[in-house]
């Protein structure tokens, strides 16, 4: 509770904080966890307290694309829209790291819209970050060649953990970026031999951030 208060006390007022605190349900979750589901109704709103989320899309083949990472002060604005549309969910949510989050029950949502300007510019500020992301990841997908996108998901990933040494298979990546692990294997060889980053067992320092 100390943690969520010291990253969220410079957005909040202390009568937010309080109320946040008296509804929200604390979560742990481990790296790789299932957070939220393709059809799953939304019944919470999450805040991200430590560790970091990534976002995915899928498609009707069960093929996932990853869509953005969520981190400390963060919340999801595919998961806003379900919860003020009470639809269920379009995206999959998995814990990148292990991960502390505070759950908002949905009802919270609107009151706080209209009682406390602080919850409404954070909501905003919310849907516009993840709009500059989605923007982004749909620009990557049509403006860069696969090896650049390779090597952006490393430098990303490695920004949301806070270290350099990726912790990720060839097949993970293959199935974040929607392709094949033979492409990956052979443009993660040429991104070494370019000296960007260096493959190991499981894993792939990035050199240059």
């Amino acid at each position: 509770m100390n943690t969520f208060i010291e990253n969220y006390n410079y957005l909040f007022e202390e009568e937010l904080l309080d109320e946040i605190l008296q509804v929200g349900v604390f979560k742990e979750v481990s790296k790789d966890d299932p957070i939220l589901g393709i059809g799953e109704h939304v019944k919470f709103m999450p805040l991200i307290i430590s560790g970091a989320i990534k976002v995915l899309r899928e498609d009707e083949e069960g093929e996932e694309l990853l869509l953005y990472f969520l981190e400390v002060g963060d919340t999801c604005a595919m998961t806003l829209t379900c919860c003020m549309g009470q639809k269920k969910s379009e995206i999959i949510a998995v814990a990148e790291t292990n991960s502390s989050i505070m759950m908002i029950p949905v009802k919270f949502m609107s009151l706080w819209m209209a009682k406390y300007k602080s919850w409404q510019n954070f909501i905003l500020q919310s849907y516009n970050n993840r709009l500059v992301e989605l923007l982004e990841a749909i620009d990557t997908i049509a403006f860069l060649k696969m090896d650049e996108r390779i090597y952006k998901y490393l430098k990303d990933k490695a920004m949301v953990n806070h270290n350099d040494l990726v912790t990720v298979t060839h097949q993970q990546i293959a199935n974040d970026l929607h392709t094949s692990r033979v492409v990956v294997s052979r443009l993660l060889k040429s991104l070494e031999n370019q000296h960007v980053i260096e493959l190991q067992r499981n894993a792939i320092k990035v050199l240059k951030l």
